[in-house]
């Protein structure tokens, strides 16, 4: 039976719509996943089996053929292991379709069925956004990140039990939702007592500062050992960061 489970990968910032088609059938049983995948994704076969086996979910000796889809952009990172893992599942019926359309999921399964943290949930969700999805499933501990992006319904998901019962109508969970600036000034007062007012002069570079801060841009400061580059970047630079996210 086939199942067709949607993904984003990133390059860079920039998201393209990766379409995790699975196919399970009789034959010797394996499982390979094809569409030019990198070694971490490679690697998602054992975790991805571990997972569903200690969530106490059958999965009888199949041949398990995974394809991502365009095939001609290379995948990278762990962020796959869950939606493979629910296209395998939908594949053989454990989990209901119809319930995964229109719907992007990303995530890391350890071999617990626990769904780990990634990188790039907030470029993901904004690239969701913009290609009209309406629901993404995130890992639980990335839900802050991935709420600040508003009118899309973020599903914050623990486990891979958790996510195939919500999937499976057997589960509430609740939409999470946040008030991005009310986040931002919250963080400032709790862990911001610095600003650019405790760096003396260094004026060319505080400027340099603001500006990458403002437009989003990377920035390095080279100098000589010892003269103070940390205290006039790590420490207020992030200050600064957090208030123009």
């Amino acid at each position: 039976m086939l199942s067709i489970v949607q993904t984003i990968s990133l390059v860079g910032l920039n998201g393209k719509l990766v379409e995790v088609q699975t196919d399970v059938s009789n034959g010797l049983p394996d499982f390979e996943i094809i569409g030019m995948p990198d070694l971490s994704i490679k690697e998602s076969k054992e975790r991805i089996k571990s997972a569903i086996k200690n969530s106490n979910i059958p999965l009888a000796s199949k041949k398990i053929l995974v394809n991502l889809a365009p095939a001609d952009t290379r995948k990278e990172g762990s962020s796959y292991d869950l939606p493979i893992a629910i296209g395998i599942l939908s594949a053989i019926g454990i989990v209901h379709q119809t319930e995964i359309r229109q719907t992007i999921l990303i995530g890391e399964l350890a071999l617990n069925g626990k769904i780990n943290q990634i990188t790039g949930v907030l470029p993901i969700c904004i690239e969701a956004k913009k290609m009209g999805i309406k629901t993404i499933y995130v890992p639980k501990q990335n839900e802050k990140e991935a709420s600040i992006v508003e009118d899309i319904n973020i599903i914050p998901v623990e486990t891979l039990r958790e996510t195939i019962e919500f999937l499976n109508g057997k589960k509430k969970i609740e939409n999470s939702k946040s008030n991005t600036n009310q986040i931002m000034q919250t963080k400032l007062i709790q862990e911001s007592n610095l600003d650019f007012a405790d760096v003396k002069g260094q004026e060319s570079v505080k400027r340099a500062l603001e500006i990458a801060a403002a437009g989003g841009h990377n920035c390095i400061l080279e100098g000589s050992p010892r003269c103070r580059k940390n205290n006039a970047s790590k420490k207020n630079v992030n200050n600064i960061t957090r208030s123009y996210i």
